[in-house]
């Protein structure tokens, strides 16, 4: 199932490419970095615990999980009204119906430049209008997305709390935002709120508890020494990935970045580093 949002950082590459990191095996899925959630539509689990503390994300989500008939309505209708000006208008509302807060997130999300989102000190999204004007997508199933995510909890909240409730045998997949650069893959932040070094260490930290209560955990991030040395001692292993960023204004500066990726049980297959 395509995902409904674009997201920087999205994993979409990930589960053309390396699906087979995935267990196969798992009882609940827990994503504490929903995002656009490319993992989850792809495993379409039957369980699921899903967060992100970004509150326009997790409103589109929501929104889609409880009136997805409603939802369409209302993207088809900022279709057809779809201008610059109206780009605008959207973009400086602040709608109080969970509804129309999801839509909103949706049509700025496919109209605004690049996908990005990013917001200015007061917290107001301020990505300006793309060149993209189609808001209603010929691949759009919100009917079955929501069909989906009714078998999900969705949540605002801290990925640690999210993380901590992982028992045995779940499956943990942490995407958290890259805060380290490597070779030219510094991964950029639209968000207010930096991702820190406190947190990476928070998370790997929490990552590790989960996985001594038998949890299953994989784990996306920035492919460097010293996050490695995060969870090189605490039996996790390590796979380097490729993936080509397009999240760049110019086509020349956009590259193939390596990632690594962190898992708590080595697929068949694959070597231990």
């Amino acid at each position: 199932m395509t995902p409904f949002l674009k997201w920087a950082g999205g994993k979409r590459w990930f589960i053309q490419r390396y699906s087979d990191l995935l267990p196969h095996k798992y009882n609940r899925y827990i994503e504490p970095f929903l995002g656009g959630g490319s993992v989850f539509f792809y495993l379409k689990p039957k369980d699921a615990l899903l967060g992100d503390i970004n509150p326009d994300l997790i409103a589109a989500y929501q929104g889609l999980q409880k009136e997805w008939s409603r939802l369409q309505s209302q993207l088809e209708d900022h279709q057809q009204k779809h201008s610059d000006a109206y780009y605008y208008s959207v973009r400086n509302e602040s709608p109080a119906d969970p509804i129309d807060r999801a839509a909103r997130m949706i049509y700025l999300n496919r109209t605004c430049f690049n996908g990005i989102y990013r917001v200015n000190r007061q917290g107001k999204f301020n990505v300006p209008r793309g060149s993209k004007n189609t808001v209603v997508l010929e691949n759009d199933n919100f009917e079955e997305a929501a069909r989906l995510l009714g078998k999900a909890q969705i949540r605002l909240v801290d990925f640690e709390k999210l993380i901590n409730e992982a028992g045995k045998n779940d499956l943990v997949f942490a995407d958290p935002p890259y805060t380290v650069r490597h070779n030219f893959n510094g991964f950029i932040k639209y968000n207010e709120k930096l991702f820190s070094w406190g947190d990476q260490e928070r998370l790997a930290h929490s990552l590790f508890k989960a996985r001594k209560r038998g949890a299953k955990i994989v784990c996306t991030n920035a492919n460097h020494a010293s996050v490695r040395e995060l969870y090189e001692d605490c039996g996790f292993h390590f796979i380097d990935v490729s993936r080509f960023s397009s999240i760049s204004a110019s086509i020349k500066s956009r590259k193939q970045f390596e990632e690594l990726v962190i898992v708590s049980h080595l697929p068949k297959g694959e070597k231990k580093k």
